[in-house]
Formats: structure tokens, sequence, C-alpha cells
């Protein structure tokens, strides 16, 4: 069986283009964080095809989880590997199932590149396949997954200044953090509940990808394993990821840039996959459902939210491209809010607001800025 296929990552893919404390640092792109994780695998991946995948067309083979994944592969990668996603369009990554085909073609590949604890069903089947050199996102990159119940949004001591700006070269000063660590505590509030979003998913938020200082430190480690695995072209690679690394730059200061002097920083979303962007801007995420977006809330959750929306002076409630928009326009009917969608970037299909991540995150800022008040 050969699954293996090569595709371009600037256009929608047939293939699923698809969801803590943390430490403080500052914004700047961290090395020595992906090459920390990076460590483990260069043993592995020096034992791989060493760029010739089983097609026998001198391409790495790269079986990625989903979208965020295969997006980085291929950018990364080039013409120089060959990617597969495991996750079709249009389907909910936590609802996935993995046949023993994909399996089969797991254990086949050079490279398996997925992020662990985000689909079961994907940790099994690379497990199961003995791929040569498995590639979990979440050791590249110095972020955690945030746990429930934990605040999250404010604690970055270093990263926001009380403008919401920048200081020097992506460095946020500390009066922002501290003003709303100490407003928006680990502790319940007036609500009963946590300043993230509460009592969701006891495994936590995993979609490092939203953030794109997270995404670039996985982009750099992945750069670093495919070096590994076929040196005969990691100029390539290396050029690929510093290109990629550069646009997630860009990226992450026109965040800045964009959702400074905002009205408010909170915003109500149907799923809770904006835990890390959300930190990351000094925001504050208020989700009617937990992590699996398809949870039904309580009407205990549906009453604070509607608390919040008039203490928070939020204007609308986001839903996503994936699951149906019936919860949202709910909540929002009753509190007399706007609806827009605020994209978990798990898949792209012909409803998304881009071709791939990085517009579609430029969307979601858009979406942002004016819920928040700062367009």
């Amino acid at each position: 069986m050969n699954v293996r296929r090569s595709r371009s990552a600037d256009r929608r893919s047939p293939s699923r283009i698809s969801r803590p404390d943390r430490p403080h640092r500052s914004g700047r792109i961290r090395a020595a964080a992906a090459a920390a994780g990076t460590a483990a695998l260069i043993a592995p991946l020096a034992a791989c095809s060493t760029g010739a995948s089983g097609a026998g067309d001198g391409k790495v083979d790269v079986v990625a989880s989903f979208y965020p994944m295969e997006f980085l592969a291929e950018r990364i990668g080039g013409e120089h590997v060959s990617v597969t996603a495991l996750t079709e369009p249009g389907v909910e990554p936590h609802d996935l199932e993995i046949t023993p085909q994909q399996t089969g073609a797991l254990g086949e590949a050079d490279v398996a590149f997925y992020l662990k604890g985000l689909q079961p069903a994907v940790d099994e089947a690379v497990e199961q396949s003995g791929v040569g050199t498995a590639v979990d996102a979440a050791t590249l990159t110095g972020a955690e997954s945030h746990g429930a119940g934990e605040n999250h949004e404010h604690e970055h001591a270093e990263e926001h200044s009380g403008e919401h700006g920048h200081a020097e070269e992506h460095g946020h000063a500390e009066e922002h953090s501290a003003e709303h660590s100490e407003e928006h505590s680990a502790s319940p509030d007036e609500h009963g509940h946590a300043a993230d979003d509460g009592h969701h998913h006891e495994g936590g938020d995993p979609h490092l990808w939203l953030d794109p200082v997270a995404y670039a430190e996985i982009a750099e480690g992945f750069g670093k394993a495919l070096e590994k695995a076929d040196p005969d072209h990691a100029a390539d690679y290396a050029k690929n990821t510093e290109t990629l690394v550069g646009q997630l730059k860009k990226l992450d200061q026109d965040f800045e840039k964009g959702l400074r002097d905002r009205s408010t920083d909170t915003f109500i979303t149907t799923h809770a996959a904006f835990g890390h962007l959300a930190e990351r801007y000094g925001l504050r995420q208020e989700a009617v459902n937990g992590v699996s977006p398809e949870a039904d809330p309580s009407p205990a959750r549906i009453k604070e939210l509607h608390e919040i929306a008039e203490q928070e002076k939020v204007s609308t409630v986001f839903f996503e491209t994936l699951v149906s928009d019936a919860t949202a326009k709910t909540l929002a009917a009753d509190t007399g809010l706007k609806t827009d969608v605020l994209d978990p970037l798990e898949g792209i299909t012909e409803k998304s607001a881009g071709k791939n991540y990085l517009e579609v995150m430029r969307a979601n800022l858009s979406a942002l800025r004016e819920a928040l008040g700062a367009a």
C-alpha cells in the first residue's frame, strides 16, 4: 500500500488540514528550547532512510497527524519531503479513528510528526506502528499543555505592557502581567470559577500552535529533526525553517500591535482552544464548552457567561468552522451579542477564512480586534 503523496502548503489540501502554568519567558523565539527538544531525536533520525522514502523517489516520507503538523512539514521540507496527513478535511480531530491501513502507513514512514495528547487514536497508532522516528511537537517547545482550572492568560511577568504593546524586542513589560494576574488569579472569582475558562477538560489545552511563538519553536525543532534525517538537504531545511520562523515572528508582532488599546481583555468562545493564544497576548478566554468542542454546557455555566458578558463588556460569542454554531447562536441571542468565527486551525475547508495557517491566523486577528474593541 502506498499512501504517500506530495502537496503544496499554500493550497487547500485534499488531506486533513485540520486542537499551565507556563514558565515566564520572553517572546523571543528560543532556539535553545527547540534544540533541547530535538536532542533525543537525533539518534533515531540518523537511522532513518536519510532522504529516501519507501516510494523510491528520494524523498523523506513524513506522516503528519493533522493540519498544523502537515503545514510545518510541507513548508520546512519543501521539495525534499512527501507528506501524508492522517486526518481528513472536515473531520473534528478529537473524533479521529485510525484505520489499520493508516497504522500500516505509519510503520512504513520515515517520520511521524504528531502532537501527543491531542488525538488519543494517533498516539496509540504511532506506538503500535513501530515507525522509526516519532516526533512529538510538544517536546519541541517550552510551552506546556494548560491544565483545566489553572490561570494562564495573565502570567507573563515580562511579556505584556500596560498598553498591551511591545517592550524591546517583544519583551512585554511587567506591569501588565502583575495587574492582570492579581485581577484574574487562579482562585475562583465572584462567579465561582478560575480566570481560565475553568472546569473544562481534565487533559488541559493542547492547542500549542495557536501561539505563534510556541509554533515557531516547534518549527525550529522540526527543522533540526529533518536536517538530521536528511543531511544532504540540511541547508535547504535550515533556509526554509528560517523563512517560516521569520513569518511567524511577524505574525506574533502583528497580533501584539493589532490588539493594543483594546476596550476589553475577555472573549467568549464555544471551544476552549485559545488558552495559549490568550496567555501570549494577555487576554482572558471564557469558553462555553471545554476542550471538547461538542460537550454540552451546564445551565450554571450559561448563566455565568451571561453575567461575564455584561460585566466585561463582551460583544461577541465565537464559534468555529468544524463544529455546529447552535450553542453560540443561542447564547448570543439570549445576551444580545453577535457571533463570529475564531478558527482553532484544526482543519482547513472551503469555509475557512484562508488557504493556510498564516492566512487564517490573520483572519482570527481581525475577528479578535473587532470583538475586543481594538479595531
